[in-house]
């Protein structure tokens, strides 16, 4: 195993299984408010159906872990190996991504037997695991912590493709108001970024290195629904000196006049469709649009070094900065089919930084870097600006 912080586990083996098990339940719960239908449908190329989710993260603790250090190994079903693949090309042929929602079969209960199944082999490891099998388990852990943001956000697409408008629950986490804005000054100089410290991280968080940086200000807190909705009476998305000329082509293209879940003075939201509420952080905002706005605003967004360094609080939106996602200087991918995890998509994509009310609690911290084309506007994304 590479060494380096991306391995690290700092629980125990009585903790770790706790972990385990209350990380797996927490998946289902999120599946819970949903009907079959709702868990099989996939309401773009880019989202996945709530029953592939459970299936895959199940197929990654099955594929990295039982696969390997289970004595007598045999799988659950031998498809399952294709059908759930995702993207890892060392472990061999996958199931086309568009065609996802397509699988009808199996069902939703195969799915979650499929989970018993694996879950309580996996427990059974973990009572006397091998050397290395803790620190998979960890990263198993978050990357299932990953796909449950992914389950609400995959879900709120899909519902607001339903002109009824469904709720997914009362209970759903909601976006709390903005407080004042506020200007927080910066010296700059040469400042250290990246993951240090023994706990869990990825590997893209590494290594720690130097970065200089200009004096800068960071605004206290993220651009609210009002304040964007300025932006829209202002002739924002009519304005062409506002936007980067991709950003432009793309709005023109696909006759955006608004963020993707706007109905105008209304906001359409896990917990259905409500008022727009003016103090509440703009979310599911494309790196094109949150570009426009910062131009408009008269300022712009923040490197993710600036953001890193300034340390906000992690909150309700993933924010966007102008950083491509790139590889950090020395950084190396890990050997194996587990090094497919974050190298291979530094290109064409730009950093987030923070964490969005979707994500699951213990799994954000300031120097996580979430990454998506310029144009994804279905996540909890949003703007905090700099100048």
């Amino acid at each position: 195993m590479p060494a380096g912080n991306f391995w690290s586990v700092m629980h125990g083996r009585f903790d770790l299984s706790q972990r385990f098990a209350a990380i797996r339940d927490a998946s289902v719960a999120l599946a819970a408010p949903l009907s079959d239908e709702d868990c099989a449908a996939q309401s773009m190329v880019d989202a996945s159906p709530v029953k592939w989710h459970l299936a895959h993260t199940t197929w990654f603790f099955e594929t990295f872990i039982l696969e390997r250090f289970e004595p007598d190994f045999r799988p659950f079903h031998q498809a399952f190996r294709v059908l759930f693949n995702s993207y890892y090309n060392g472990v061999g042929e996958k199931h086309p991504r568009a065609q996802r929602g397509l699988v009808t079969r199996p069902s939703r209960a195969q799915v979650l037997e499929y989970r018993r199944n694996v879950d309580a082999r996996m427990l059974a490891m973990l009572r006397n695991p091998a050397p290395e099998v803790g620190a998979l388990v960890e990263l198993g852990l978050n990357h299932e912590q990953q796909h449950q943001e992914l389950i609400l956000t995959d879900v709120l697409h899909l519902l607001s493709m339903n002109p009824l408008f469904p709720v997914y629950s009362r209970d759903a986490p909601e976006a709390a108001p903005e407080g004042e804005l506020t200007w927080d000054e910066f010296e700059g100089g040469v400042v250290e970024i990246g993951h240090a410290g023994t706990e869990f991280c990825f590997d893209n968080e590494m290594p720690r290195h130097r970065q200089f940086l200009e004096p800068y200000q960071l605004a206290s807190r993220l651009v609210t629904n009002g304040e964007y909705l300025e932006f829209i009476r202002a002739g924002g998305y009519n304005t062409p000196s506002y936007w980067l000329s991709e950003g432009w082509e793309f709005i023109r293209a696909a006759n955006l006049t608004q963020p993707i879940y706007w109905r105008d003075t209304h906001e359409f939201t896990l917990r259905g469709l409500i008022p727009l509420q003016p103090d509440k952080p703009v979310l599911h905002l494309s790196y094109f649009e949150a570009s426009a706005y910062a131009q408009w605003a008269g300022a712009r967004l923040p490197t993710e070094a600036e953001w890193e360094h300034a340390a906000p609080a992690c909150g309700q939106a993933w924010e966007w900065t102008s950083s491509a996602y790139a590889p950090y200087p020395g950084f190396k991918t890990p050997e194996g089919a587990i090094g497919e995890y974050n190298g291979k998509f530094m290109v064409n994509q730009y950093v987030l930084r923070g964490a969005s009310l979707a994500t699951p609690a213990g799994h954000s911290r300031n120097t996580y870097r979430n990454f998506f084309p310029a144009g994804a506007r279905w996540q909890f994304s949003g703007i905090r600006l700099a100048k």
